[in-house]
This record gives C-alpha cells, structure tokens and sequence, in this order.
C-alpha cells in the first residue's frame, strides 16, 4: 500500500508540475508580465483561459468537489478545460508555487481552510449555483451504533463547533504541529465547549470505535478532535481509518466503521447519501458555514465562473 501511494503521489506531483510549467511559459512571454491580472487589464492579448491553459487544480478524483467543478465546466460551456486530478496537498502545493511566482491559477476550493488564511484569495462567483451554495458538515453513524456504543452515539450526537474553531487546529497543523497534537492543545483549551459533549455520559472502559474520514485538512482536524475527546474523556480505543469520500461512506454504510464526521451536506456528499441514506444514520450538522467553489489568488483580474468562458 505504501509503494502504491507512493508511487501516486509521485505521478500527481509529475502531473501538477508539467500542468504549471505551462501555466508559466505562457504567462512569461516576451513582453507578458508574470501577472496574470496585469496582463488581461493592460490589453494583452491572453484571456485567463490561456493563461492557465484551460486548466483547473483540483483534488482526489472521487471528492464531491470534483463532481461539482466538472458540473460548472458543463455548466458554464468551459470547452477544451481540464479538471486535473491530484490531492489536496498537491493543490495547495501548486497554488503555493503560484503565488510564489505571482503566475495565474485557479484551483478547486473550500473553507473552512488553511489557505485562506495564509494567502489572500477569493472564490469566483457561481451565478448558476454550479457548486450548490453553502453547506454543513454532517456527523453519520452506522446503523446499531445507539444500541452497540450508547457513550460514543451521545457524543457524536452532541459534537459540534464553528469555523473558528476548526481553523485553529488547521492552523496549528500548518505550523508543524502533528494533528493529534493539535487536537489535544484545542481540546484543552477548550473545556467548556467539549463539556458539553460528553456532559452525564458514562465512560465506555476500553471499547473499541472505527471512524472514518477523507485526508482534507479541516476532516483530519474534525476527527482528530473528536477522536481525542472520544478515547480520553470516555475511555474509548478509537482507531482513525483514511479513506477517500466513497469508501467511507461504504464502511459506514456496511457497518465496518462505526461513524465519521466528515460528511459534506447536500451538495458535495449527495450522491453517497442518496445510495447509502437507508444503511446510515445522519446525526445533523456539528459545523455550519462552509463553502466550495473555484479559487484564485486576489491578485487575479476575474470574478466570476462565466468569465472564463471569454
């Protein structure tokens, strides 16, 4: 498994770094500034389409995000682009380069995100509500899991917090900090919120949880969190299973994994709720507020989804 990832990984850094290198000999021509605003507001003849050379980052094949910007492509009559395929470390690797270089990009986005903190960026706008407007983030657990881990349903059940709060733990995880850490630090300082949680529920004595999520960084710092609160304020050994979007749905679905906290509502997740909604149970939102989209750096002369269509 390991070769494999490696060996993935490897091929979506090739990919990513032929897909900028084109970005970048297009946008570097004699007389072109490396701007790519600039360029399009003094007249130049390249639109944003050719700079970029038709070319969106996205993420993992299988994320809802994905299905939704290949939606917008159709929508939005964006022919001859390209979703490319990849992580979302590897998007945030390609957007980093780009801004670096102050060279054009436009990406498939999200928030809550780290990146939105670290750069100045702005989603375009979605007239034809392409990617379904806002959402929430949903907590689901198997079937039988009230009846099986009462403690571990009560919580689940009661989790919930804010944008803000997510985006400390994403935060810190940037910085260096190991999610588990990261976690434990917010959890901590936290302990009038996380009380809530588990406020009159009794201790499960080393029982043990699956929960499943998707490698985004505001779902590794969800399940993170809730995972530490789960095993050090209830006693419970909980094992963290990384998946893509469809096989954790399945695993939930298929009673392998007790639950997740990283279900994206109703837009980004609907066709897994829609084939799986009689072998699950949805526990409502434990966070309001989010957003997808596609994203471009501020410095980018472009507002809108059907721009790109010029």
């Amino acid at each position: 498994m390991a070769m494999i990832t490696t060996k993935r990984l490897l091929l979506t850094t090739l990919t990513l770094a032929a897909v900028l290198t084109g970005c970048s000999n297009q946008g570097s021509s004699a007389g072109d500034s490396t701007d790519g605003s600039k360029n399009q507001a003094s007249g130049g003849t390249k639109s944003v389409a050719e700079q970029v050379n038709r070319q969106i980052i996205g993420i993992d094949p299988g994320a809802g995000i994905m299905k939704s910007a290949n939606k917008a492509i159709e929508t939005y009559g964006l022919k001859d682009w390209k979703l490319v395929e990849g992580s979302g470390a590897a998007m945030t690797a390609a957007l980093d380069k780009a801004i670096k270089d102050k060279k054009p990009i436009i990406v498939t986005g999200w928030t809550p995100h780290w990146m939105f903190a670290k750069y100045e960026l702005k989603y375009l706008s979605d007239p034809k509500n392409a990617f379904g407007g806002d959402e929430q983030i949903h907590t689901i657990a198997r079937l039988g899991l009230k009846t099986d881990h009462p403690s571990a349903y009560a919580a689940l059940d009661r989790f919930e917090w804010t944008p803000d709060d997510m985006a400390v733990v994403m935060g810190a995880v940037q910085d260096g900090k190991k999610p588990e850490q990261a976690a434990k630090d917010w959890v901590d300082a936290n302990a009038d919120k996380v009380g809530k949680w588990i406020e009159g529920i009794d201790k499960a004595d080393g029982k043990s949880l699956k929960l499943g999520y998707v490698a985004w960084d505001s779902e590794i710092a969800s399940t993170n969190v809730i995972k530490y609160v789960l095993e050090s304020k209830l006693g419970y050994k909980v094992t963290a299973l990384q998946v893509e979007a469809g096989p954790m749905w399945a695993g939930v679905a298929g009673g392998d994994t007790d639950a997740m906290v990283a279900a994206w509502l109703p837009t980004t997740h609907a066709d897994y709720l829609d084939k799986y909604k009689d072998k699950v149970e949805d526990l409502g939102p434990n966070l309001n507020g989010t957003k997808t989209g596609l994203v471009v750096p501020a410095y980018m002369d472009i507002d809108s989804i059907e721009d790109l269509a010029k």
